[in-house]
C-alpha cells in the first residue's frame, strides 16, 4: 500500500463513501505492514474551556490521533452556530496534526432546524461519522414507542446519508437501544453503508454482565462504526441500594481482553473514542485540565497496550 500520511488516509476514507466501510479489512495490517492499532481519539466533552486550537495542541501532546468533537448544547461548537463554527474548528485541530473523523450530537429528528445545518457542513469536512442523540421508553406500550422512535431515526438516517454522513447509534443505559436487541430491528433493514453502531462495552456490560453484552457485540460487530471507551463497576451504596461507578480502564467490570480480542478478529480500525467519565480532582480549572490530560494520557496507554496484545495474540495464533 502506499505510503499515506495520518490526514491524507483519512480524506481518502471519507471519499471513498460507502467503499470506505471495506477499509477495516484492507488495512487490518496497518501501513507499515504491522497490525492496525486503531484511530485513538479523545472526546473533547472532558476539555469544554479549551478553544479548538488549544484542544488540538493538548489532545496532540497526549498522543492522540484524534477528536471526536461535541456539537450540541454546551458543547465545543453550539448546534445553532454549526454551519460558521464547525469549519473553524476542524481547521484549528487539523492545523495541530488530529482528525476529526466524529461529532458528538443530540440530533433525534430530521425536522429539528440544526439538524440539516450540521450534517451538511460535517459532510463537506470530510467527517465520516456523528452520534445521534438518545431515544427514551415511556414504558407505557414499548411496541408502539419503538415504532415511533424507528420513524425518527430513519428520517434522521436519511437526511444523513443526503449529507454524506454515517451514522453510529450508542447503546447507553435507560435509554432505547441499551439492550441492543431493540434498535438492532430498527438498524439492521437500513443501508449499512450508512447506519451502523457505536459501540459501548461499558453499557453493554451494565445491561448483560454475564453473556448479554457478547452477544450485543456480536450483533453489532458487522456494522461498528465506532467505539466508546470507558469502564466502570457496581457498588452497594450506604443506603443499601446498587449503583454504577465510573472508573479508569482496566478497574472495572469490561472484559477488555475479550473484547480487543474481537476487534483485532473483525479487523475494526476505528474511530476509538475514549471517554473520563469518572471524577478527576482539580482546584483550579487549569489543574483540572493537567490532570484531565494525565488521565487521558494512562486511559491511552491502556487502550493501546490492550489493541496491540489482541493483535499480538491474533498473529500468533494465525502462525501456529
Amino acid at each position: 500500500m502506499e505510503n499515506l500520511t495520518r490526514r491524507e488516509l483519512w480524506k481518502k476514507t471519507a471519499l471513498l463513501g460507502a467503499g470506505a466501510l471495506a477499509l477495516p479489512s484492507m488495512l487490518g495490517r496497518g501501513l507499515a505492514g504491522g497490525p492496525t492499532r486503531g484511530r485513538f481519539c479523545l472526546f473533547s466533552k472532558y476539555l469544554p474551556h479549551m478553544e479548538p486550537k488549544r484542544l488540538g495542541q493538548s489532545v496532540a501532546q497526549a498522543g492522540f490521533d484524534g477528536i471526536d468533537l461535541t456539537v450540541r448544547k454546551g458543547g465545543h461548537v453550539l448546534p445553532e452556530n454549526a454551519a460558521r463554527e464547525l469549519p473553524n474548528a476542524v481547521a484549528a485541530i487539523r492545523d495541530e496534526g488530529l482528525e476529526v473523523p466524529m461529532i458528538t450530537t443530540e440530533l433525534l429528528s430530521a425536522l429539528d432546524s440544526t439538524a440539516e445545518p450540521i450534517l451538511s457542513t460535517a459532510g463537506k469536512l470530510s467527517i465520516p461519522y456523528y452520534k445521534p442523540g438518545y431515544y427514551r421508553y415511556e414504558l407505557i406500550d414499548v411496541r408502539r414507542e419503538l415504532g415511533r422512535v424507528g420513524t425518527e431515526f430513519r428520517q434522521l438516517v436519511h437526511l444523513a446519508q443526503k449529507c454524506r454522513m454515517q451514522t453510529g447509534y450508542h447503546n447507553h443505559v435507560r435509554y432505547v437501544g441499551a439492550p441492543v436487541w431493540d434498535i438492532v430491528t430498527l438498524i439492521e433493514p437500513m443501508d449499512p453503508q450508512w447506519v451502523g453502531y457505536y459501540f459501548d462495552p461499558r453499557h453493554a456490560v451494565a445491561e448483560g454482565g454475564v453473556i448479554g453484552w457478547k452477544v450485543a457485540l456480536n450483533l453489532v460487530s458487522k456494522r461498528l462504526k465506532m467505539v466508546a471507551i470507558k469502564d466502570f463497576y457496581w457498588e452497594r451504596s450506604a443506603k443499601g441500594e446498587w449503583q454504577q461507578i465510573e472508573c479508569r480502564l482496566g478497574d472495572g467490570m469490561v472484559d477488555w481482553d475479550y473484547f480487543f480480542r474481537v476487534l483485532a478478529q473483525i479487523g475494526f480500525w476505528g474511530p476509538l473514542s475514549l471517554h473520563l467519565e469518572y471524577a478527576i480532582p482539580g482546584r483550579t480549572p487549569t489543574e483540572r485540565e493537567d490532570n484531565t490530560l494525565a488521565a487521558a494520557q494512562r486511559d491511552l496507554r491502556f487502550l493501546q497496550a490492550q489493541l496491540d496484545k489482541a493483535h499480538r495474540e491474533m498473529s500468533a495464533t494465525a502462525g501456529r
